[in-house]
């Protein structure tokens, strides 16, 4: 579902990856001071075909609800195919994934003055990111901060590199100032987010590891209460990185980009990681940190998947203990070599996908059994809401707490989809 932001300033749709939403916080910024108060920025997802649809959905939909508001629409959809989109009635103007990050992008009479109507650039002749300064995310309990974008791998799945480009990293000092500031704003936790993050240094001077960034930090920010690693490829993780997630202001949880629990198709896929590699990391991840959830991608139905092969993806929930299982349907994109393997039935995919998502729930709810009868220090979201260290969201029997902030909760149960929790004062 798209996240709408509604604030003093544009209206902002999100779709896809926490990278998104972070960009979007930023480009709200900058189009509000710019005067664009009354316009709708989509910033789109172009991870799969239905993600595509769902732009183009949520595009029409903004139009019927800000009738004469300026449809502005961004994100890699947008950079990949702006043509398509420049054809609906509904868009103003397309925008490029590297124009959104520019202040000057969002002038009012150079955007939307003239005939012009797509503004996207070659995203490939990208050779650096900035670091974007702001104050946090309105409305949210943590902030988030951009370290890398792009990405050098071309899994034959994925089509995402076209719209991010190459891997490019922001500098550690320029992380570290930004964390800094965020703490000051009063931000409880921290997520460092990025398209390939443990790509991050690769492009640096020194060629540093993630790890080696995630440890400054820790150094240089003591007062950080917790440090979040967003979404990474488990076979980058480097000996920095994992040493750190020892560290009790590490939150306990990772999100690994597994795709697969077949080597063949692991193969196929052109990942850089066999199914053994994936077992033995998370292995060593519970060694060094009892506490730690693990969560997980995994595609269903990839082209030639037979049933053994699926069969490997759904054991690998119980071989890797994972706790949270982010399932996509496999779909084919154009331009990327998997769409040209032999593909698997669209009623096989959709059983498959049935499958692992059921897979995922009993994983789930295992997870939560451990939890329940415990006291744990839960992160306020919005009314009701909240989260554990280890990302596990909870559903509080008292609404109206202060957003952002650390709440004792004992854990009374969960309804399968969240765990229940009384605070306690």
């Amino acid at each position: 579902m798209p996240d709408t932001v509604p604030l003093s300033g544009p209206t902002v749709i999100t779709l896809g990856c926490r990278l998104n939403t972070y960009e979007s916080e930023v480009m709200r910024g900058h189009a509000r001071e710019a005067g664009l108060g009354d316009a709708v920025i989509v910033n789109t997802c172009a991870v799969t075909s239905e993600a595509v649809r769902g732009a183009r959905q949520a595009i029409r939909r903004a139009a019927k609800d800000h009738p004469g508001a300026p449809i502005l629409v961004t994100g890699c959809a947008a950079q990949i195919d702006p043509a398509s989109f420049a054809e609906m009635p509904e868009v103003t103007r397309v925008i490029g994934n590297h124009e959104k990050m520019q202040a000057q992008t969002w002038q009012p009479l150079d955007l939307l003055g003239g005939e012009e109507k797509v503004r996207v650039n070659d995203i490939m002749s990208v050779r650096e990111t900035a670091a974007h300064l702001i104050d946090g995310m309105d409305g949210r309990a943590r902030a988030y901060v951009q370290v890398q974008n792009g990405c050098d791998h071309r899994c034959t799945f994925c089509i995402i590199p076209y719209g991010r480009g190459n891997s490019r990293s922001v500098p550690a000092g320029e992380v570290v100032a930004q964390v800094r500031r965020l703490v000051e704003t009063g931000h409880f936790e921290v997520v460092l987010t990025g398209v390939d993050l443990t790509s991050w240094g690769a492009d640096l001077p020194g060629t540093p590891q993630l790890g080696n960034l995630v440890q400054r930090i820790l150094k240089l920010v003591p007062e950080l209460r917790q440090l979040r690693i967003s979404s990474i490829d488990a076979i980058e993780m480097d000996g920095a990185l994992i040493e750190a997630m020892s560290e009790a202001r590490v939150a306990p949880y990772l999100h690994l980009s597994l795709q697969h629990g077949d080597d063949l198709i692991l193969k196929r896929m052109k990942r850089r990681h066999g199914r053994d590699a994936a077992i033995q990391l998370t292995e060593h991840l519970r060694r060094m940190r009892p506490d730690i959830a693990l969560g997980a991608d995994i595609i269903a139905g990839f082209p030639t998947e037979t049933d053994e092969h699926f069969e490997n993806s759904v054991r690998l929930v119980e071989d890797c203990g994972l706790s949270f299982l982010h399932v996509f349907p496999y779909s084919p994109r154009p331009g990327t070599p998997a769409a040209k393997m032999p593909q698997v039935a669209k009623s096989v995919i959709k059983a498959r996908a049935s499958r692992l998502r059921a897979a995922g729930e009993v994983a789930l709810a295992r997870h939560f059994a451990r939890h329940v009868g415990e006291v744990r220090e839960a992160l306020v979201e919005r009314g009701a809401s909240a989260r554990l260290a280890d990302f596990t969201q909870v559903k509080l029997s008292a609404p109206g707490l202060e957003a952002g902030r650390p709440q004792p909760v004992r854990l009374t149960g969960h309804d399968g989809k969240q765990l229940l929790g009384t605070p306690l004062t």
